[in-house]
């Protein structure tokens, strides 16, 4: 039985005090590579909780990078499923 291992680097970053942004990218082995994004903003009269804005941002490019992943499997499946 063979092991893999693949990384998710997650990189944060706020734009000012409203707008964060994560980016989710996938390092799957070889030059397999997927990258997932989120945004999250804060209503300007709401309190700044920074741990918030990063929740939400990673969560939502954690949720795009697995939608992007099931996509690449889709399409890895249908080149497959085609004549030989």
């Amino acid at each position: 039985m063979e092991t893999k291992h693949w990384t998710v680097e997650i990189n944060i970053s706020e734009d000012d005090d409203t707008t964060t942004q994560a980016r989710a990218v996938l390092f799957a082995g070889g030059s397999m590579r997927v990258t997932g994004k989120g945004t999250a903003r804060r209503n300007p009269v709401d309190r700044p909780v920074p741990e918030i804005g990063d929740e939400l941002a990673v969560s939502r490019a954690l949720e795009d990078l697995g939608h992007r992943l099931h996509a690449v499997a889709s399409s890895d499946i249908a080149h497959l499923s085609g004549p030989a």
